[in-house]
C-alpha cells in the first residue's frame, strides 16, 4: 500500500516536538525529528514564552522533516490552552505571550465575579475555574491599560498562532476556544454576553472552526497543508483513545498536568458540577471532554530540575527507588497554590509535609513515592467525583501521555482506584493530532476510524488492582 506522511509539533509546557507521522498498512508509526526545551523568559517576577525562539525551533523542524519526508502532506500544532499571542495590525506580536504561571493573575478571579458571578459565569462557558484562564489573563492587561495592548488587532492562542505562522490564516479552532472561559458552551461561539459584561473586544478574537478544518498551504511550499486538527493538546489526545468498543471509560492524560474526564455529548452545568470544579472542553467531533485539571508530573518534574543542578538524575532509577520506599500515610493535595511557582520545589514539599503533620520523606525515594501516590490519590478522587456526577460507572481508565511510562504511578492508579488501567500511547497527544491530519485529507483506510487505527498504532500495557500495603 500507498504511504503518506504527516508532521505534528505537540508543544508542552516544559518540552516540545516535531513528530513525523507515516500511514501505512492501517497503521501510524511516529518518528521523532527534533525535540527542545521549551524556552521561557523570566524578566523579575515576570515570565513570559519566547515566541520567537519557538518559532525558530518550528523551521528548523519543518526543514528537517522535508529532508526525510519530500512527500509530506501536511502539518499541525498543538499546543497547552489559556494563554495567547496579542497581534498587531501588521501581524506581529505586540509582546511576548505571558506564561500562564506568571503571578500577574492573582485576585484578578474574585474581582471578575463582583461583575458577574460564577455561576453566570459557568453557565454561559462550563468552564472550570483557574486563576489563569484567559478571561482573567485579559482582565489583567486591562488592568495593566498598555497602549499597546489597546491597540491589538487580533488574539490568537499558542497553537493557532503558530498555524497562522505557517499559513496566514487567522483562526481559533473549538477545542482551543473552549480552554479560554469566552466560548459559550451551547453555541460554540464567543460569548457576546461575557465578552460585553467585561469590556473586552470581541472582533478582536477570529472566527471559531471545527477541529480537522485545512486552514491553507504552507507559505512557499504549496503541496503541505496546514490543518487545525485539535489545537488543545488534550483535545488531540484524547481525540487517539485507543478505546476499542463497551461503556464505562475514562481517560487520564499524564503529563506536567492531569486531565481526567469521560466523554459527553450534553453539558452539566448545575452546581455540584461547577464547585466539584468540572469543566467542558471541546472534542472532536462536536463531543465534550467533561473532565478536572488537575496537578501531574509538575511538582515531581520541578524537583528533578533542581536535582540535576547537582548532577545526572534518571528517571528509571527514580521510579525503582519510589517502588522500594513504603507507602505513603497520608497524600499531600498537589494542586495547593504552594506547588504553583517554579524552583524550590523540594523545600516546597517539605515545608508542606511539616506544616499539615506528614511524616517527612526521608530520602529521595520516599519523596518520589510521595508525590507518585498524592497523585494517583487526586486521580481515584476525581473518578469517584465523575461517576457520582454523571450516574456513570467506570471500569476502564486509559492513561496516556508522558505518564503512562511511569509503571509505579500506573499500577497506583490501578491499585486505590480499583480499577482496570490501560496505559498508552505515550505520544497520544501527537497520534491524535497526525490521525485528524490523515482523516482531513481523506487518507484513513475505508471504514476505520481515528481510534481504531490509534489502537492498531500503539503499544498498550494493562494494569490490574492489587491489594496496596499502607
Amino acid at each position: 500500500m500507498m504511504k503518506s506522511r504527516y508532521l505534528a509539533f505537540d508543544l508542552g509546557a516544559s518540552n516540545s516536538r516535531a513528530l513525523l507521522g507515516t500511514l501505512k498498512d492501517g497503521e501510524m508509526t511516529l518518528e521523532e525529528i527534533h525535540r527542545f526545551t521549551t524556552p521561557i523568559i523570566e524578566k523579575g517576577d515576570r515570565l513570559f514564552w519566547d515566541e520567537a525562539t519557538i518559532w525558530q525551533e518550528l523551521q528548523y523542524s519543518l526543514k528537517k522533516a522535508y529532508q526525510e519526508a519530500s512527500d509530506l502532506r501536511s502539518l499541525s500544532v498543538d499546543s497547552w490552552g489559556v494563554d495567547y499571542v496579542p497581534l498587531q495590525r501588521n501581524g506581529l506580536p505586540a509582546r511576548n505571550p505571558y506564561c500562564y504561571r506568571d503571578p500577574r493573575t492573582t485576585g484578578i478571579k474574585e474581582g471578575a465575579f463582583e461583575i458577574m458571578s460564577a455561576e453566570e459565569i459557568y453557565t454561559l462557558t462550563g468552564i472550570q475555574f483557574l486563576s489563569f484562564n484567559t478571561l482573567y489573563q485579559l482582565l489583567a492587561d486591562q488592568k495593566e491599560d498598555s497602549q499597546a495592548l489597546m491597540e491589538v488587532w487580533q488574539h490568537l492562542t499558542i497553537a493557532d498562532y503558530f498555524n497562522y505562522r505557517f499559513c496566514g490564516n487567522v483562526v481559533i479552532e473549538v477545542s482551543m476556544a473552549s480552554t479560554t472561559q469566552l466560548m459559550d458552551v451551547t453555541s460554540k461561539q464567543w460569548s457576546q454576553t461575557l465578552m460585553s459584561s467585561f469590556g473586552l473586544k470581541t472582533k478582536s478574537w477570529p472566527a471559531i472552526v471545527p477541529s480537522g478544518t485545512a486552514l491553507g498551504s504552507v507559505s512557499g511550499r504549496e503541496s503541505v497543508e496546514v490543518i487545525a486538527s485539535c489545537s488543545h493538546d488534550t483535545g488531540s489526545a484524547v481525540a487517539a483513545t485507543p478505546v476499542q468498543g463497551g461503556q464505562g471509560w475514562a481517560y487520564i492524560s499524564c503529563g506536567t498536568w492531569s486531565l481526567i474526564g469521560v466523554e459527553r455529548t450534553e453539558p452539566l452545568l448545575s452546581a455540584s458540577v461547577r464547585e466539584a470544579g468540572f469543566t467542558h472542553e471541546a472534542g472532536l467531533d462536536g463531543t465534550i471532554r467533561f473532565l478536572k485539571n488537575l496537578t501531574g508530573l509538575w511538582v515531581l518534574q520541578e524537583c528533578v530540575r533542581d536535582w540535576r543542578k547537582k548532577g545526572p538524575v534518571d528517571w528509571t532509577d527514580l521510579v525503582e527507588e519510589a517502588t522500594r520506599a513504603r507507602s505513603v500515610t497520608k497524600p499531600i493535595q498537589l494542586d495547593d497554590s504552594c506547588f504553583l511557582a517554579r524552583g524550590g520545589m523540594e523545600s516546597r514539599v517539605r515545608n508542606y509535609c511539616f506544616e499539615h503533620g506528614i511524616p517527612m520523606p526521608e530520602n529521595r525515594g520516599d519523596l518520589v513515592r510521595l508525590i507518585l501516590e498524592s497523585i494517583a490519590q487526586s486521580y481515584c478522587d476525581t473518578l469517584l467525583d465523575l461517576e457520582e456526577l454523571t450516574g456513570q460507572e467506570i471500569e476502564t481508565v486509559h492513561l496516556f501521555g508522558g505518564g503512562s511510562q511511569n509503571r509505579l504511578l500506573c499500577q497506583l492508579t490501578a491499585d486505590l482506584s480499583k480499577k482496570r488501567v490501560i496505559a498508552g500511547p505515550v505520544e497520544a497527544t501527537a497520534l491524535g493530532n497526525l490521525l485528524i491530519q490523515a482523516r482531513t485529507l481523506g487518507d484513513l483506510p475505508q471504514g476505520k476510524t481515528i481510534r481504531e487505527v490509534s489502537a492498531q498504532s500503539s503499544q498498550l500495557q494493562t494494569y490490574l488492582p492489587q491489594t496496596l500495603a499502607r
